[in-house]
């Protein structure tokens, strides 16, 4: 019985050496293969185009958290340097009502700067979250409409 499996299996590999694939089967192969790899490329490069968005998101992101983060700081640094200015005015100052006209002043001068500085940080914020959200957008309808025409 071995050997009538081993002389089986001996003719269906000699057939299968001699055996011609089909033309139309190949040709079908050929073309599969060719329109995957195109596939393939088209949704690699859109993928390539999703990090590069990504990362410009992130760098509208880094930038705008740098501009706030340095725009609170300056404002930090002008109102310390505007407290050390009063206290070296009141240290100065001849006679108590002179020092506590001096301190008045500067509290009522803080109230309005402090004003100021809070919208201007309120405006960065506003346009660095839009600049954000428009880079994100046009980053997504962007990837969205690569993702379309690949598939």
């Amino acid at each position: 019985m071995n050997e009538y499996f081993k002389r089986q299996t001996e003719e269906f590999l000699n057939a299968a050496r001699v055996a011609r694939m089909p033309e139309n089967v190949q040709a079908f192969a050929e073309e599969s293969v060719a329109k995957t790899r195109e596939a393939y490329g088209k949704l690699s490069s859109a993928a390539k185009d999703h990090v590069k968005a990504a990362e410009e998101i992130l760098v509208a992101t880094q930038a705008g958290a740098k501009a706030i983060s340095s725009k609170v700081l300056d404002n930090a640094t002008a109102n310390t340097e505007a407290v050390f200015d009063a206290a070296q005015a009141i240290a100065r100052a001849k006679s108590i009502p002179e020092a506590a006209r001096v301190q008045a002043e500067f509290v009522q001068k803080q109230f309005a700067v402090a004003s100021e500085q809070a919208k201007e940080l309120f405006e960065l914020s506003a346009r660095v979250t839009q600049q954000a959200f428009q880079t994100a957008n046009e980053a997504a309808t962007k990837s969205f409409e690569q993702v379309k025409k690949a598939v």
